[in-house]
């Protein structure tokens, strides 16, 4: 076991030296080898997981005509959000201009400095809300696998309690190692380990409502969904349900940073779009599959998470390997909501205090049958104060489908439709009160809306459920 300082006996490897400017499009920035396929993982991991076990709950809100109709809206508002913010990756060209390496770059460059405090404000606040929601959701997913086990051996109305708080510090103890992985460049195996999870508990999620439903003989639901005791309640739980649907889609809070793992030739902008078209594609049918014969299964009584409510009790072990899935799953999807504030912080950091050898200097550290390891103290000190913080805040707000409409709320008209729309227009060149700009700009306003109506049932919720 060894553990020297940079420097000592290799050249020296200060943090700084990998942080150009933002003006500076050196490709020594980093080595960018990502494709459409290690594109496609990232989105997938980034996307499938939280939102998807609330989508049954959402259809069941809405009934069989608006519940697939807005799964199928919120996917064509989630490419085109895609395909306008794509080509904002490079400024003032798609293709040949300077690169942005995080969104905010992209934001400051087209927009301003204005903009980019609001945008950075929104997207940091959105991925730290993210990463409060997998918590939850992992822990859920940990105590469902407990309740399995009890209701397995003791019967299904066994009073079998079990004590979250110790699940969420388990997955806090154990993100604060995965924290230290450097930077997307180097996450490659983890999102590709996560998106065969997400496909493989997606898959028994569909498997379990397409069985209950034949068991059944008959397809459960109506046209108005679940009724509700008034119409004040009726419509809370309508606006939660987008929420809800509104957290599980869009990507554009990441979208810009994954665009910055890719290689070139062929164009970022084409891969990423391709990228795009086929990560919606699969995704979409997956919430179809899961929200809607999760509603066909289980109707009225259709639970707020599909695997963890406890509409399935048998066959228990798959229930377990399906909870598994997802706990491995949100392992992986927890870092790539994190890593773009991680790469922020010590970025700007680093340009702050350059001589400052707490937050550039390196470390190595040989472990025996290891690689050598590069540690950084700021990186573990700022990387674990994080994760303590994302934790701790779980604990206090462990309402699942509350906290999960709220966040898509809250973030989706700022950071997946108001900022793409307006780079786009200033990118393209595209001037006001023309037949485009129109269009562009009445898309903005109505997807505003559909965003404020979200939010106000989403506060309802939360409060409601806060106070019970």
């Amino acid at each position: 076991m060894g553990f020297w300082k940079e420097g000592d006996e290799a050249e020296s490897f200060p943090l700084v030296a990998n942080l150009p400017k933002l003006s500076d499009d050196s490709e020594a920035h980093t080595e960018r080898t990502g494709t459409v396929w290690t594109c496609i993982a990232h989105i997938i991991t980034g996307v499938i997981g939280v939102g998807v076990l609330s989508l049954a709950w959402s259809t069941a809100q809405l009934g069989w005509i608006a519940g697939p109709l807005a799964l199928l809206c919120f996917a064509l508002l989630t490419f085109i959000s895609s395909f306008l913010l794509s080509d904002c990756y490079r400024s003032p060209h798609p293709v040949n201009g300077t690169r942005n390496y995080f969104y905010m770059d992209a934001v400051r460059v087209t927009l301003g400095e204005k903009h980019t405090w609001f945008c950075g404000f929104l997207q940091y606040l959105s991925l730290f809300g993210a990463s409060i929601a997998f918590a939850i959701t992992t822990t859920t997913c940990i105590r469902a696998i407990h309740r399995s086990n009890c209701y397995h051996k003791e019967g299904h109305n066994a009073p079998c309690s079990s004590e979250d708080s110790s699940f969420m510090l388990l997955f806090g103890i154990v993100q604060i190692f995965l924290s230290q992985i450097p930077d997307f460049h180097n996450m490659k195996w983890l999102s590709v380990v996560a998106a065969i999870m997400s496909f493989s508990y997606s898959f028994i999620g569909f498997g379990l409502g397409f069985a209950k439903v034949i068991g059944n003989g008959m397809i459960k639901g109506g046209i108005g969904g679940i009724p509700a005791p008034s119409t004040a309640q009726k419509v809370w739980r309508i606006s939660q349900a987008i929420g809800d649907i509104a957290f599980a889609y869009p990507y554009s809070v990441i979208l810009i940073e994954i665009q910055d793992t890719l290689k070139s030739p062929p164009s970022e902008n084409k891969t990423m779009k391709k990228a795009s078209m086929a990560s919606i594609s699969i995704t979409t049918f997956f919430y179809l599959c899961c929200g809607c014969f999760g509603y066909a299964a289980f109707g009225d009584d259709t639970p707020g998470n599909l695997l963890t409510g406890f509409g399935f009790y048998e066959p228990y072990w798959l229930i377990d390997i399906a909870n598994a899935c997802i706990i491995l799953h949100l392992l992986g999807g927890y870092q790539v909501f994190c890593q773009p504030i991680f790469a922020f912080i010590e970025r700007w950091l680093a340009k702050k205090y350059p001589s400052s050898s707490f937050v550039n200097d390196f470390y190595t550290i040989q472990l025996w049958f290891l690689p050598p390891y590069k540690i950084n103290l700021f990186r573990i000190c700022f990387r674990t104060l994080y994760v303590v913080s994302t934790t701790t805040l779980a604990i206090a707000f462990p309402y699942f489908n509350q906290v999960l409409a709220l966040l898509g709320a809250f973030n989706f008209w700022p950071l997946a439709i108001y900022f793409p729309v307006e780079m786009y227009c200033v990118q393209r060149n595209i001037a006001p009160w023309t037949s485009k700009w129109i269009l562009l700009q009445v898309f903005s306003v109505v997807c505003l809306l559909v965003s404020i109506f979200a939010s106000i049932g989403s506060i309802e919720g939360l409060f409601s459920e806060r106070l019970k």
